[in-house]
């Protein structure tokens, strides 16, 4: 399936971050992005891989995630349509600091380093990268927060409300349901399956949440925000 400049603009734009940026600088980076398919269990690269290209999410879901030595992992985040990623290896030259694995089959934007440096001479996109890498910084700051302050009734609810808006995304708009996995939710969070479902029990008795297989409805989300502090 193919789609239109007009219609990629739009589809990338329910991402606040690409959303923001001024009009020409959009349509210069879809002037010299690539289209790549991409399917389910692919890897766009692991920790440790050199450098690399820029890429946004046209379609699909993809997960950016970390391995200890034990070989358990843990989910850092989700990258869903809109999302744009890999910046940071071109920025410093260092190796890549987590793996990117495909979730669900679509199709990636594919910035060359080559043109990602064209693109930074631009004054527009210069600033918005720093305009990505300040939220970069604050989303991991919220997450070392959440792991040495806060509950893990109250990072349950975090990060629960954070996937409600698309996670990376952080759109504007709350949806009434995730695709996702109670195993997938441990991992983001760091936490065994029996601790999280004590708390998500908490949360259906509450009324807050329906819990499906593989998903999770939203019931009463001012709920969640009060336990998660953010009311």
């Amino acid at each position: 399936m193919t789609h239109s400049k007009t219609e990629v603009l739009k589809m990338m734009a329910i991402n606040p971050w690409f959303a923001g940026l001024p009009l020409a600088e959009r349509k210069a980076m879809l002037a010299v992005a690539t289209w790549v398919p991409v399917t389910a269990g692919e890897v766009v690269y692991r920790k440790g891989d050199e450098g690399g290209s820029f890429y946004g999410v046209l379609d699909g879901v993809l997960r950016v995630s970390i391995t200890g030595e034990d070989g358990r992992e843990g989910i850092l985040s989700v990258l869903e349509a809109g999302n744009w990623f890999g910046e940071m290896s071109l920025l410093d030259g260092e190796r890549r600091p987590h793996d990117v694995t495909v979730l669900r089959d679509g199709v990636l934007l594919v910035i060359t380093p080559q043109d990602f440096w064209r693109l930074m001479g631009r004054i527009g996109f210069a600033h918005g990268m720093t305009t990505l890498l300040s939220a970069r910084v604050r989303g991991l700051s919220g997450l070392v927060e959440d792991t040495m302050l806060r509950s893990t009734r109250m990072r349950v609810a975090r990060r629960l409300i954070s996937l409600a808006k698309g996670d990376m995304t952080m759109a504007a708009q709350v949806r009434t349901g995730v695709h996702v996995s109670h195993e997938e939710l441990a991992m983001m969070l760091g936490v065994t399956r029996q601790t999280l479902a004590k708390e998500l029990k908490h949360f259906v008795s509450e009324g807050a949440l329906v819990l499906g297989y593989g998903h999770i409805d939203f019931l009463d989300m001012a709920l969640l925000q009060r336990e998660a502090a953010l009311a």
